[in-house]
């Protein structure tokens, strides 16, 4: 019955179907690790055509169970271990900030 809502502090966007999440590295430690290392100013994290799917979906009314159904519908047995594949995706995507749930 969970319901995830994405961090509107990170940007994003579509492009033929594919989601790219724009991480901007700001902060003291990272001005310093661009300076010396190279670092970019904006991280892109490119999602597979699954999690391209379910992005637009996480929008804080769909439960995961909603959003599994979803997924079962367009992927069919790909998407398999359904529930075990989305608890771990949704459990990376709160871990890096990019999702809570309300």
């Amino acid at each position: 019955d969970r319901k995830p809502l994405r961090n509107e502090k990170f940007s994003w966007s579509a492009d033929d179907g594919k989601v790219t999440l724009e991480i901007e590295n700001k902060g003291v430690w990272n001005r310093l690790f661009q300076k010396i290392l190279k670092k970019p100013r904006v991280t892109y994290v490119h999602l597979d055509e699954m999690g391209s799917f379910i992005w637009p979906l996480i929008n804080g009314e769909k439960s995961i169970l909603e959003i599994g159904e979803a997924v079962e519908n367009r992927f069919g047995d790909e998407a398999k271990p359904l529930y075990e594949r989305l608890a771990k995706y949704f459990q990376i995507l709160e871990s890096y900030h990019f999702i809570y749930f309300g």
